[in-house]
């Protein structure tokens, strides 16, 4: 099987030329001159959570940012780096399939051999299991040529998602010493990305000289933090998603009979559920978030999609489209509750067909009044991270025989008089990850291999490649690094009354910010989708044209950009301190303690643990 990996493509005449399209390179990543630098020493994001972080990273916490420069720019401490010397570098695809993941390994590749070109790549072969059996394939411009700008993973492929275990993470410095590597680039999301960071760590503290750097990749766009303002294959993702549910949009019009109930890609986060409203216009998306906040039950849930549906008849629309992110099933409370119980039984190895009979009075109720397809699916063994197995739980399918049956319960009682409910289901969660990657993909991940390049060129080891700025064109995107751990957070678990365990730091993923802008512009445009059909169809995936270079809606319409924030404010501290030095007058020293004064007062009160709202609970 090995043999099958990083062998030709056969090519259709559409995929020959896109992998013709070259992507462009900011401006700060052009030539054989690196220039970085190093800012501030970082810190976490949520302070009461900055002791445990950087007691388990102590090698790896508190390291600055990185900022890449443009010739032009003008700063006197930047690193000015000439003198590349040849370097291995092995890479390796973690975590479920995205698209653009290609070009992350074609843009480290050109980056590597456009500096020195006696550096060599290695991929590994299977994912992490190849990382751990040191299968490597050496990856060249024959073996890339039919795999750029092409979707999936499977010039290398991929298995497991995880380095986590004293065992594997052994395996794995075993793999980069025997290989003599100076890196090794994961890529992947949350999960890849935290194991990353506790490699950079183990590799620091056993001076392994292999540094390790993480790319930002994964459809469900939960990777996002001040540093991280979009993942590679999210994009993709969703215009294609957006296509196909804008075609049941059309054909819901058109038979004007049917309801369809559409499940989406999106774990922990609706993040694609989000995006996909906002292209496609559906009438409903229920988000996990919203569910979580207001602590909606699967009664709630039901009630108000059929008060849609009955609110639709009464205009005489006996049709449409009802958008669902696949872990919508463990937002809702008291599912999540019985999940939490049969999970623990399994892990007692109770079998699945004596877990009901085991189950608490209340679990057992629910458990019972759930229709069977679904109480199969709820006994599934949960997956490595503790979550169901969510794209085997079709959530999409119980609603829809939830409403169905309210609403014929209320066509009998006579308060619904339009006509049957019918309703058909669809989960959308393989169709678009093996796709050709979008323009802005193929971008953005051949830029990140590029700074992936740069980080090692300056030697900093548990960083993650970022780029920021990104709804503007390339030549003005921000080309930085940020370590891995300025992006964790602790989780505090309940466990009964006035009890609460503390998890360990991690990249969390992250949810839906219900105070944002992109929500707020789906809470504007709500009544107005679910009333009005206002169906809009952006057409299939576009290379050139009208479409190529549009972007989500989530990223351009959030006020985004931190570190280029962060760079203005160090302009500005830089500026006080010429101002403001020995010899001032009076005037200026009062004025400017005044002004530090008040805002070091209320920045305090911001960055206190109480005030700061990214606490997770």
């Amino acid at each position: 099987m090995d043999a099958d990996y990083g062998i030709a493509r056969e090519l259709s005449d559409l995929q020959k030329l896109r992998s013709q399209y070259q992507p462009e390179l900011p401006p700060c990543l052009q030539g054989t001159t690196v220039r970085v630098e190093l800012g501030d020493a970082t810190t976490a994001a949520d302070p009461s959570g900055e002791h445990v972080i950087s007691r388990s990273f102590p090698h790896t916490y508190g390291q600055p940012l990185a900022h890449f420069l443009r010739a032009t720019a003008k700063v006197s401490d930047a690193q000015i780096i000439t003198e590349h010397p040849a370097k291995r570098v092995g890479i390796v695809f973690c975590g479920r399939q995205s698209p653009g993941g290609h070009n992350v390994i074609w843009g480290i590749h050109d980056a590597l051999k456009i500096h020195n070109p006696n550096s060599t790549l290695l991929g590994f072969l299977g994912g992490s299991e190849g990382l751990f059996a040191q299968k490597t394939l050496e990856i060249t411009n024959d073996i890339l040529a039919t795999y750029k700008n092409q979707g999936g993973y499977d010039m290398l492929g991929r298995t497991k998602d995880q380095i986590r275990t004293t065992e594997q993470v052994n395996a794995a410095m075993a793999a980069c010493k025997a290989l003599k590597l100076d890196a090794l680039i994961i890529i992947g999301g949350v999960t890849s990305n935290t194991d990353a960071a506790q490699l950079a760590e183990t590799f620091a503290e056993a001076k392994c000289q292999t540094k390790v750097v993480g790319v930002p990749v994964t459809l469900n766009g939960d990777l996002k933090n001040q540093f991280v303002e979009t993942n590679v294959g999210f994009d993709t993702i969703c215009k294609v998603n957006s296509q196909l549910i804008s075609n049941m949009c059309t054909d819901a019009l058109s038979a004007e009979k049917y309801y369809y109930f559409i499940r989406l890609m999106g774990r922990k986060a609706s993040h694609v559920a989000l995006e996909c409203t906002l292209q496609s216009h559906p009438n409903m998306v229920i988000l996990g978030e919203e569910v979580s906040a207001s602590k909606l039950t699967l009664f709630d849930i039901t009630n108000k999609i059929c008060d849609t549906v009955q609110a639709r008849a009464e205009q005489d629309k006996n049709h449409g489209v009802i958008l669902l992110p696949e872990g919508l099933i463990e937002s809702i409370p008291e599912v999540y509750a019985l999940l939490q119980e049969i999970h623990g039984l399994l892990k007692q190895g109770v079998s699945a067909d004596k877990i009901s009979s085991q189950l608490s009075p209340w679990a057992s109720a629910l458990f019972e009044f759930l229709p069977p397809f679904i109480k199969k699916q709820l006994l599934l063994h949960p997956e490595s991270d503790d979550s169901a197995q969510l794209s085997q739980i079709e959530t999409e399918k119980l609603l829809a025989h939830l409403v169905e049956t309210e609403m014929n319960k209320r066509l009998k009682e006579g308060t619904y008089k339009g006509k049957k409910f019918n309703a058909i289901c669809h989960f959308f969660g393989y169709q678009a990850r093996g796709s050709l990657p979008s323009k802005f993909d193929c971008d953005y991940a051949y830029v990140l291999g590029h700074v992936c390049y740069h980080i090692l060129a300056a030697g900093l080891n548990g960083y993650m490649a970022t780029l920021t700025n990104l709804k503007n064109p390339v030549n003005k995107w921000r080309c930085g690094a940020a370590p891995i751990t300025a992006m964790m957070s602790v989780k505090r678990y309940g466990r009964g009354p006035g009890k609460a365990s503390l998890g360990k730091p991690a990249v969390h993923p992250a949810t839906v910010d219900l105070k944002g802008k992109s929500y707020e512009l789906l809470s504007q445009n709500a009544t107005k989708f679910l009333l009005d059909d206002v169906y809009r169809n952006p057409g299939p995936l576009q290379f050139d044209g009208p479409g190529a270079d549009a972007k989500a809606i989530t990223l351009c319409v959030e006020d985004q950009d931190y570190m280029g924030r962060i760079k203005k404010l160090q302009e500005y501290l830089d500026k006080v301190r010429t101002i403001v030095k020995p010899g001032c007058s009076q005037d200026v020293l009062k004025a400017a303690l005044s002004a530090m004064s008040s805002v070091t007062e209320i920045l305090s009160v911001m960055a206190s643990p109480s005030s700061n709202a990214n606490t997770p609970f």
